[in-house]
């Protein structure tokens, strides 16, 4: 295992994307939609039918879960679907195992690292507390923070400001084509990260991320990280 006290083994400020990436959030997703269905008399969904839908968003999750619903008719399940979650919000997800040891092996090093999701900020920084994270996220960007959201560059470009440290000098982990599109677009390396959500016919080699790995634990390796300087 890595050294991680010596000091400067990893870039200088990390970025995360949180659902599918630093978060194993579907089984909160699980719940809700659960509860929509039950409150129509459907069955329930299982945990595999819904996980791939999780990066999508709320209406992509809601559209899964009522796939007889028209699309046109979908965003009227939103208000109901986020309503729910914020109810089962952090009680069923955890951090994806291996993640609080790359993040303490980071912090060790001396790096700043943050968050930036397309989730509504304020749902992403009501999981911070149960998570032990509120205090060591040096800046959380969520989708309704800014003007434009992933894949636009802008909430990459604004969090690597916040923090002080230049995007070539950062990298961004995501485990959806918006996250590396962003990436890119911010002048930051990228890293795909597989353990994620996706869906059957997604090709994450395609997205042309500057490392694909497997499970967070490749991150306490500082040679996994990839560098532009």
């Amino acid at each position: 295992m890595p050294d991680s006290a010596t000091p400067g083994r990893f870039p200088r400020g990390v970025l995360f994307d949180l659902d599918g990436t630093l978060l194993d959030s579907a089984p909160d997703m699980l719940a809700t939609v659960n509860r929509m269905r039950a409150a129509r008399g459907r069955a329930p969904m299982v945990l595999q039918a819904i996980r791939p839908h999780v990066s999508r968003g709320a209406r992509a999750m809601a559209a899964a879960a009522f796939p007889d619903v028209p699309p046109a008719g979908v965003p009227d399940l939103v208000p109901e679907f986020l309503a729910l979650y914020r109810e089962e919000l952090g009680r069923h997800g955890r951090p994806f195992d291996g993640i609080e040891a790359m993040l303490a092996a980071l912090e060790a090093d001396g790096v700043r690292w943050g968050i930036v999701t397309n989730k509504p900020a304020g749902l992403a920084r009501g999981l911070l507390p149960g998570l032990g994270w509120e205090t060591r996220c040096a800046v959380l960007v969520g989708g309704d923070s800014l003007g434009e959201r992933k894949p636009h560059p802008l909430p990459l470009l604004h969090a690597a400001e916040a923090i002080g440290i230049a995007p070539a000098d950062c990298v961004y982990v995501g485990d959806d084509r918006r996250d590396i599109d962003a990436a890119r677009g911010a002048g930051m390396p990228s890293v795909v990260a597989l353990w994620g959500y996706r869906l059957d016919d997604d090709d994450p080699a395609a997205w042309q991320g500057d490392a694909m790995l497997a499970s967070p634990r490749e991150l306490l390796e500082p040679a996994a990280w990839p560098r532009r300087y």
